[in-house]
């Protein structure tokens, strides 16, 4: 800085020096004949030919601009003995206004050369060009396109929205600037207009009364002249340059003029054109590569310097990346309490995600922050919060999980956090608060932040699952901020949600901060185009729920190149984590279910007096069991109904855990395997009841037909072996379980009737489901099809004598008529059963069991 400030020093001294010369140039102009240079001229103009030669040409890194004004060339004054450079101060609170229209060439080829050393003359990331092209609507920065795609300079701003969003940003970047220590980037503000606004121009003067510590510096050409009808206001600390017809007439700079009577410097200049094309590329391949290893976000800024200390009380806080060298910070707070998110397929949203997951995760303990995710399309966005074989660390803050998951999942985690409001509202009544930050600190109440990456997946369609969808995300955006639970709803696309119809601005008008990313420009508003050039790995940050003007553009880190930083992060809050903390509960949509890994299932003990009969995994927030019991109620049976080999796996799982809760020999097990696709499952279950000392019997149709005639015949007494107990239930001791895969394979040996008897199959299976149950007889069936199952237990008056239905792939219309429910909605899916419970008038989705190296839907 010191060998620029020496040159400024000295141009300006030989400036002065020369004034006594200039009387003969603006003779020999006027067409005079020239009078002799005084001695000593030819001199002067050697020494000025050097200086402005060596400032012509900066080097790269030089001092920043935004430490002092620095000398830049504008063009040569011409003398009779020769030409010398003019240099006025630029930045450091030093500006530059030319009064002619910018579509001249003479002033863009000026406005460019001067981006270009103001740019080569500061250190890499100095220096932040932005542009406003209401003149030549962009086509005076043409030349400088390879500095916009190096990502240099900001495309320009053309349009009266995008004009008046970029002095937004000026201003705050002054603002911003005033209260740093030593702002180490300065915003070179370029105006290319015809004339601007009075608006604009008042705005503009403003930013050049601003000083140096706003770190502005402000280029405009298109000022009106004094003589002007409406003159522009008065600028602060500004060269100005007029033209004439062939030259441009300099002023005086602030601080250091030439002249001592305010005209100026007397010698016509002419101005400097175009930098030539091969410089402009240079430059920009330079400072494109420097600043991309500058610009790079990495994920140790996003973190605090200490792990755990901050409060939640007031709202939650973190850092998401940066807006030029300025670290940005969003926040869960009454101004922003939901998130709206929006970008492409690419676009870096699920990297963005989990920057501010982890960033919040590394501020907040799990006492302060608790977290809900949700993630509806094929990917596995949250697999890193939760334990796996080959990493059982997970995040202590998850309370749910679901990755792929299912719509009724997502609505079972919505109708929780439903409960949670109420149960916090009661909390805050009960202590005469309406704050959590007004809790007592021996009530803590943690903040909630729910993300449901894809959302729109959920609101699908407009059955009865998505209207209460909309339902329960509309009362959640409305009280959440009261209560401590924020949403984050991200999304590739916000339109054409056929739900949300009517109801979109009730739900979105609670999220006043929207996040764009390439190709996200949904959530804004209609006239916002800030995202419509963003690069991945950047965003639109905007808090007034897209509003134009309202925008800061941050690049965040990529969380996929930090996997290993990630990695230790979670490892280190997991091994922090309170003692007693329990891992999240997981919803994984792709995963199929087996019974061996129930919790139930490995409680299961003998000796209850209701055996437990375990047939999934409900679709809900904890994954429960799904199981019925199998007591002495009337139609205490299970009937498995649809044609996927599934149904056979259903049984298995049924059987095996209804088994564990005998002792070896306190049970008999009869089973049936009528149909090929059953019999590895049939095989399997005989054995491990084998294994485990309980009696087997395995039957064919003929030995099914002869065993429904013994129990049906079969006498019952109170207290009896095989007998009801005095409370109802059945005794443990003599329960018979009829297994049998595929029943509807023996309705021809069923239908034949006894010659001695006139009893049929079927008569003696329909007085087995009547009173099998008080009997301790129970029948697990696997149907294939509810058609069959109907005309075994013989219509519709006797569907209750089977009261526990796992229906696979049977479509939603079909079962419902059976179940005598006229508005089920169900869609049968792969690895999907519906349980109904007859007795409890309850109709859960379930991921139904099945064994280790099945497929979908139990497909080998």
């Amino acid at each position: 800085m010191g060998r620029l400030a020496s040159a400024y020093g000295q141009a300006v001294a030989a400036h002065r020096a020369a004034r006594a010369h200039l009387d003969t140039a603006r003779r020999a102009l006027a067409g005079q004949p020239p009078q002799a240079a005084p001695a000593g001229a030819s001199e002067l103009v050697t020494r000025l030919a050097a200086l402005g030669g060596a400032l012509a040409t900066p080097t790269p890194g030089a001092t920043p601009v935004t430490a002092a004004p620095v000398p830049v060339r504008v063009g040569d004054a011409s003398t009779p003995d020769g030409a010398f450079p003019v240099l006025v101060p630029l930045g450091g609170g030093h500006h530059l206004a030319v009064d002619a229209d910018a579509r001249d060439p003479r002033v863009a080829g000026l406005l460019r050369a001067l981006v270009l050393r103001l740019l080569a003359t500061a250190p890499t990331g100095g220096v932040r060009v932005a542009g406003i092209d209401t003149a030549a609507l962009g086509a005076t920065f043409g030349p400088l396109r390879p500095l916009i795609d190096a990502g240099v300079l900001d495309p320009p701003a053309t349009g009266e929205a995008e004009v008046a969003a970029l002095l937004d940003a000026a201003e705050r970047h002054a603002r911003t600037a005033r209260h740093a220590d030593r702002p180490d980037q300065e915003l070179l503000l370029v105006v290319a207009a015809s004339a601007p606004p009075p608006r604009e121009a008042a705005r503009l003067a403003a930013l050049t009364h601003a000083g140096p510590a706003a770190a502005v510096c402000v280029l405009v050409a298109g000022r009106p002249t004094a003589a002007s009808a409406e003159p522009a206001p008065q600028l602060g600390a500004t060269t100005t340059i007029r033209l004439t017809e062939r030259y441009a007439h300099v002023g005086d700079p602030p601080g250091a003029p030439f002249s001592h009577d305010g005209t100026g410097l007397a010698a016509p200049v002419l101005l400097d054109g175009d930098p030539p094309a091969a410089s402009v590329a240079a430059l920009a391949a330079h400072l494109g590569d420097a600043a991309r290893r500058s610009d790079a976000v990495g994920f140790a800024e996003l973190l605090p310097e200490r792990r755990w200390v901050e409060s939640a009380g007031n709202g939650l806080r973190t850092v998401v990346g940066r807006a030029g060298r300025d670290r940005v910070t969003v926040a869960f707070d009454d101004a922003t309490p939901h998130w709206l998110v929006g970008g492409r397929t690419g676009a870096g949203k699920t990297v963005f995600l989990l920057d501010v997951l982890y960033g919040l995760a590394a501020r907040y303990s799990p006492a302060e922050l608790q977290l809900y995710l949700l993630d509806f399309k094929e990917g596995v966005s949250f697999t890193e919060f939760v334990p796996t074989p080959r990493d059982p660390s997970w995040l202590p803050h998850a309370r749910a999980v679901g990755i792929e998951s299912d719509r009724e999942y997502g609505v079972a985690v919505l109708r929780e956090l439903r409960r949670e409001l109420s149960r916090r509202a009661t909390t805050l009544k009960r202590h005469g608060v309406t704050k959590l930050a007004d809790l007592p600190r021996d009530t803590p109440l943690p903040r909630i932040v729910a993300v449901i990456d894809e959302f729109h997946v959920l609101l699908a369609g407009n059955d009865a699952l998505a209207r209460e969808s909309v339902d329960l995300l509309e009362e959640l955006a409305r009280k959440g901020r009261s209560y401590g639970v924020h949403l984050v709803l991200a999304s590739q696309s916000m339109t054409g949600v056929e739900a949300l119809y009517g109801r979109a601005e009730a739900i979105f008008g609670q999220f006043a901060l929207r996040v764009a990313l390439p190709g996200g420009g949904g959530v804004l508003d209609p006239l916002n185009e800030a995202a419509q050039t963003l690069p991945v790995g950047s965003a639109v940050l905007n808090t007034a729920a897209g509003a134009v003007g309202a925008d800061t553009v941050v690049r965040f880190p990529d969380a996929h190149a930090a996997a290993g930083e990630l990695a230790g992060l979670r490892h280190e809050l997991w091994q922090a984590r309170p003692a007693g903390g329990r891992p999240p509960s997981v919803f994984k949509g792709y995963e199929a279910a087996h019974v061996e890994d129930d919790p139930t299932f490995a409680g299961l003990r003998p000796g209850g007096r209701r055996p437990l009969a375990l047939v999934g995994r409900t679709v809900d927030v904890e994954g429960t069991s799904a199981l019925f019991m199998m007591d002495a109620t009337p139609g205490r049976h299970l009937a498995v109904v649809g044609t996927s080999a599934t149904g056979a796996e259903v049984l298995r799982a049924a059987t095996l855990s209804l088994a564990r809760q005998h002792a070896p020999g306190d049970a008999r097990f009869l089973l049936a395997a009528l149909v090929t696709a059953a019999e590895p499952a049939a095989d399997d279950t005989a054995a491990t009841l084998a294994a485990a000392g309980h009696p087997v019997d395995r039957l064919d149709a003929t030995g099914l037909r002869r065993h429904l005639g013994t129990l049906a015949a079969a006498p019952s007494a109170p207290d009896e072996p095989g007998g009801p107990a005095a409370d109802g239930s059945a005794p443990v001791a003599g329960r018979t379980y009829l297994v049998v895969f595929g029943v509807d394979a023996a309705s021809g040996v069923l239908a034949a009737t006894d010659p001695d008897t006139f009893r049929s199959g079927h008569d003696d299976l329909r007085a087995v489901l009547r009173q099998g149950p008080g009997q301790g007889t129970h029948l697990l069936g696997w149907w294939r099809g509810l058609r069959r199952l109907a005309d075994d237990l013989g219509g519709a008056h006797n569907r209750d004598d089977v009261a526990c239905l796992v229906a696979l792939n049977v479509p939603g219309a079909e079962l419902g008529l059976h179940l005598g429910v006229h508005d089920l909605a169900y869609a049968p899916r792969p690895d999907r059963a519906l349980l109904v419970d007859r007795h409890d008038q309850r109709t859960r989705l379930i991921v139904p069991f099945a064994r280790d190296g099945h497929g979908p839907d139990g497909e080998d």
